[in-house]
């Protein structure tokens, strides 16, 4: 019984290490950039290194907000990333319930090869077709243009995510919702969604995260500095001159406070969206 309790204490000791270890070095890059961004000019390239400033100020977010027309970044990436981010989700779910309830098995087999094989091509094969197709209509530069396409990079997992969703609710609900008078529009929607819902916050926070951390294509997509999403606007950070790490720490640490709080209000709905996703009964 003491050689149990003993080996029970150790292991519960050890995974509080490891878990502790973990931690720290998760959070010390985050912990380093909010230190930087609080730096004065010379702390920044002082040696030694200056691990935590004599006198913190938030110089650098002032800056950020008056000289580099950050709002306006942060309202261009917003609107994107939200309007892009439901619309992925609302047409995923629409797909995930056809292909969850689709009965011909080869075609459904066949159009998710077909999703999944879209994951496999890098995002920077399919950049300068995109970029030659959109400047020859002169389409470029057009924020509704570049939540469109971030709606077909997201799309096929999302869809595929929300399928193993609804491949957990029993047909039969479905069925006994027409015995009792709906249609086939109500009772998904009195009936299905209602199970659903962890699974598309899951889908919505995917979306979100991936749409709002996306650089490649918008740097491809938008030149106009007024129509900067967030992670191009970091980008511009960097010149020739050097790069402002100041005003990139700011600008990171700002931009990490959206996808906190996305996380932080749904984690609940999170977790069990992704749980319930991922075990097929």
């Amino acid at each position: 019984m003491n050689i149990r309790k003993t080996r029970t204490i150790a292991y519960n000791l050890l995974r509080t290490i490891i878990l502790a270890l973990f931690f720290m070095f998760a959070i010390l890059p985050l912990f380093w950039i909010f230190i930087t961004s609080l730096k004065s000019g010379e702390e920044l390239y002082a040696l030694p290194i200056v691990y935590w400033p004599k006198n913190p100020s938030f110089a650098a977010y002032e800056r950020l907000f008056t000289y580099s027309n950050f709002k306006q970044y942060f309202i261009n990436s917003m609107s994107v990333t939200l309007v892009s981010s439901t619309v992925a989700m609302a047409l995923s779910v629409m797909g995930g319930f056809a292909l969850s309830r689709f009965r011909r098995r080869k075609l459904q087999a066949g159009l998710e090869i077909l999703m999944y094989f879209t994951q496999t091509v890098p995002s920077f094969m399919i950049m300068l077709p995109l970029f030659m197709y959109f400047s020859k209509f002169k389409l470029v530069d057009n924020l509704p243009i570049l939540a469109t396409i971030y709606v077909a990079t997201v799309i096929a997992f999302s869809t595929l995510m929300s399928r193993s969703f609804f491949d957990r609710i029993p047909v039969s609900l479905e069925e006994a919702a027409k015995i009792d008078g709906c249609n086939l529009f109500q009772s998904i929607i009195y009936v299905v969604l209602p199970l659903t819902l962890p699974g598309i916050a899951a889908i919505f926070c995917f979306a979100f995260v991936n749409i709002w951390n996306e650089l490649f294509i918008a740097v491809m997509m938008i030149n106009k500095s007024s129509r900067y999403t967030i992670p191009v606007a970091l980008n511009s950070f960097i010149s020739k001159a050097g790069v402002s790490w100041d005003l990139m720490s700011a600008g990171i640490v700002v931009s990490l406070l959206p996808t906190m709080l996305i996380f932080g209000i749904g984690q609940k709905y999170i977790v069990a969206g992704l749980t319930e996703g991922g075990v097929k009964g």
